[in-house]
């Protein structure tokens, strides 16, 4: 039955991909206000199909320009958070030559962001600075890669540039950056435990038709979404403090998420960050539906 569910979902997805596509398409030529909406709608029919049940902790920031800085464990947050709100990612090169996920990030108006070259990330960051003086809210996966889901890697203050480049030259011009948590607690409404949430997480070198299969077929997933308080940024904060305080807020959001505790800040107590998974340690195929 698992497998029959699977390619229900596929099927499904299929038909809507080739309804949205096209009007997204027109939408993003033309510039109408649907090109926005567009990317939820199908994220939203996506979530619903896989049975992902999504919890809200907070509430996005009201205030533009905004930049979003979360963590990331799986293409999976990718539909958690566009179904959510009209939003935009920045992603690195690498995946807009992949098939079918690239051409839909393409249509979710992502930035892509060639690391391996200054001149080129220079001109992203300055991209995303336009786009988010335009009014779109941008997310940034600020650790730089995926992971296990059991924890909040380093986020790279490199990466978070393009908040100040938003700002411009004016004085008094600010920026809002808002750390984002998305946590996969819970599996067919029971705690998902850390020994299984790789099965769900997508990094290192898993490939991605047999994880995409492994969701498909198992789906029944409780993800909690925790914003946590905006930070206004202007011309005279220190990106690095700024990354620092980020990623300490992430990891405090996650962690509580994820054993359903009350939060606890570095500031209350000192909280040791959880061991990753090394590409070496990963169970092998782990999300393949194995």
């Amino acid at each position: 039955m698992a497998e029959v569910k699977a390619v229900c979902i596929i099927a499904v997805l299929t038909l809507v991909s080739l309804v949205l596509i096209p009007l997204q398409w027109l939408s993003m030529k033309f510039g109408l206000r649907s090109r926005e909406i567009l990317p939820k709608l199908w994220h939203r029919v996506a979530t619903r199909l896989v049975g992902i049940k999504i919890v809200q902790i907070g509430h996005p920031a009201r205030d533009r320009p905004l930049l979003i800085a979360a963590n990331h464990a799986s293409w999976v947050d990718i539909t958690v958070l566009g179904s959510l709100i009209p939003l935009s990612f920045i992603a690195k090169s690498e995946v807009s030559g992949w098939p079918v996920f690239g051409l839909l990030a393409r249509l979710q108006r992502t930035v892509f962001v060639n690391r391996t070259r200054r001149t080129e990330t220079g001109q992203a960051a300055d991209e995303i600075a336009e786009r988010m003086a335009a009014g779109d809210v941008m997310v940034l996966f600020a650790e730089g890669t995926s992971n296990d889901g059991n924890c909040v890697l380093p986020f790279r203050s490199a990466l978070l540039g393009a908040a100040t480049r938003a700002i411009g030259d004016e004085d008094g011009a600010t920026v809002w950056v808002q750390p984002l948590s998305v946590a996969y607690q819970g599996f067919y409404g029971l705690p998902m435990g850390r020994a299984h949430r790789p099965h769900v997480a997508w990094y290192g070198d898993m490939e991605l038709p047999g994880h995409l299969w492994g969701i498909f077929t198992r789906g029944a997933l409780d993800v909690i979404v925790t914003w946590g308080e905006p930070v206004l940024v202007d011309r005279t904060t220190d990106r690095k403090a700024l990354t620092r305080d980020l990623e300490h807020e992430v990891r405090a959001l996650t962690i509580a998420s994820l054993l359903q505790k009350p939060v606890e800040r570095p500031d209350q107590v000192d909280v040791a960050e959880p061991a990753s998974f090394s590409n070496d340690e990963k169970p092998d195929k782990a999300g393949a539906g194995n």
